[in-house]
């Protein structure tokens, strides 16, 4: 609710700045603690998650699932005539507006009068003002979210480049659109788009798609995603206009399109806030200097970042996780809420819902020591739930350490892939071995029957080194 006696100060133990999913998580672990907080937002509210996030992605996703099985049909009888690409859109945007609307209801009613709606701007190491209201607390956490990166030649060409901010918010489909940038979003949006009919053209100047480290994977997944999308990758992309389209080129290639979606990363949003007048070290770029292991901000002021505004792990459980950990790091610095230690990071994972799906769980590839690491792996085509399915390009590597055993990490692209992640993910957390995983059941036929191959596989090379 918005304050309308603007000459009271207030004052408050902690001030959460952003009602995000880490500053709602913040803003609920420092309630149950039981110190005086606030929650600020410049709005509107509505997580990013919910808003603009992984949930519209998913729900569009599933909407071009869902044509590119009905076109499949339709040739044999009439069960795409009720549905449209069009109409799928709308329906995941409808989906989208729900499930925003929910959080933001959730939002208003567990802060009720501590909610206080305005931008925040720092006046000192302990004071803000939010639209002429001055607010004091002794500790801040900020979790203000970030925005999508648009580059000043993209931004000159107007209402015909889109972000994810604003994609969701078309009324219609267009015919054919640019992607540039081919990180996880990029081409999760790139491959429900022309599931959904667009014709989609996508470039970005790295090699690799969705931050794929392992060159196995890579490769596959480059392999399974060529026939849906025309891809430019390891070169520049240049955009021009072209009357009332966009002109796209790449070293000899050219397409028009009607749309270009900039999927080019997110940078935080922090500019607003005058953090160097509440004393915060800032770099070269004018962004905060973090501890990563405390999430504190380096200066005088007791100022702790969470969520997309601190952009490591920028991921809706890694902001839950930080919206604890900064809420707390919050508490213990105005000496509060003593008895509850910093949680401890869980494991890596990253899922990119491209069906099959990208993931990667544990240390990366490209940061293990191969000397001292065996690479265990299953093919789709030798496994038989992935044969019934049709998915025989699904592909696994495990990596272990070849001494103790120890899984450390894997990389997939597979269909029902984020329920391999996730067991993977658990096994890493709890430091499982190849011997434990091995003595776990598998149930026949099934997807997971795929790590059961890959942990063979580690298990006959670690023995052949013995």
């Amino acid at each position: 609710m918005q304050r309308t006696n603007l000459n009271a100060p207030i004052t408050a133990d902690i001030a959460v700045i952003g009602a995000g999913t880490a500053g709602l998580t913040a803003f609920h672990e420092i309630s149950r603690a039981g110190c005086s907080v606030l929650l600020i937002d410049r709005g509107p509210l509505g997580t990013t998650c919910a808003r603009v996030g992984c949930m519209p992605s998913k729900a569009v996703l599933h909407a071009g699932e869902q044509w590119a099985t009905l076109s499949q049909l339709a040739p044999g009888g009439t069960a795409a005539a009720s549905q449209t690409p069009d109409s799928l859109w709308q329906h995941a945007r409808a989906t989208r507006d729900r499930l925003a609307q929910a959080t933001v209801e959730r939002t208003i009613a567990d802060a009720g009068d501590r909610l206080i709606m305005g931008e925040a701007r720092f006046l000192d190491a302990q004071t803000l003002d939010v639209g002429g209201q001055r607010i004091t607390a002794r500790a801040f956490v900020i979790a203000t979210g970030s925005r999508p990166v648009v580059p000043k030649f993209l931004a000159d060409l107007g209402a015909r480049v889109v972000t994810t901010d604003s994609l969701f918010e078309l009324d219609k489909l267009p015919r054919t659109i640019g992607v540039l940038g081919l990180g996880a979003i990029g081409l999760e949006m790139g491959l429900a788009l022309a599931r959904l009919g667009v014709r989609v053209v996508a470039g970005d100047l790295k090699s690799t798609p969705a931050g794929i480290t392992d060159p196995e994977v890579r490769a596959r997944a480059l392999e399974l995603f060529s026939g849906e999308l025309m891809t430019w990758l390891g070169r520049p992309v240049e955009v021009e206009a072209a009357g009332d389209a966009l002109r796209m080129h790449s070293g000899d290639a050219s397409a028009t399109v009607d749309l270009v979606l900039a999927a080019l990363g997110r940078q935080p949003n922090v500019e607003q806030l005058d953090l160097a007048r509440a004393g915060v070290t800032l770099d070269s770029h004018g962004q905060p200097v973090v501890d990563a292991a405390s999430l504190r901000a380096e200066g005088k002021a007791a100022v702790f970042l969470a969520g997309d505004v601190s952009p490591d792990r920028p991921l809706m459980h890694e902001a839950i996780d930080e919206g604890v950990m900064a809420a707390r790091g919050a508490m213990h610095s105005i000496g509060k809420g003593m008895e509850k230690a910093l949680p401890a990071r869980r494991a890596p994972m990253s899922i990119v819902f491209s069906n099959p799906d990208v993931a990667a769980v544990g240390l990366p590839f490209d940061r293990l020591d191969l000397s001292r690491t065996v690479i265990g792996m299953a093919q789709g085509s030798g496994n038989g739930r992935s044969v019934i399915l049709g998915a025989e390009g699904n592909l696994l590597r495990v990596y272990v350490d070849r001494h103790s055993g120890v899984l450390l990490g894997a990389a997939l692209v597979a269909v029902k892939g984020e329920h391999l992640a996730h067991a993977l993910a658990w096994a890493v957390q709890r430091g499982d071995t190849v011997e434990a995983l091995l003595a776990m059941p598998y149930y026949h036929p099934s997807i997971e029957e795929m790590l059961q191959s890959a942990l063979k596989d580690a298990a006959k090379q670690r023995a052949a080194t013995r």
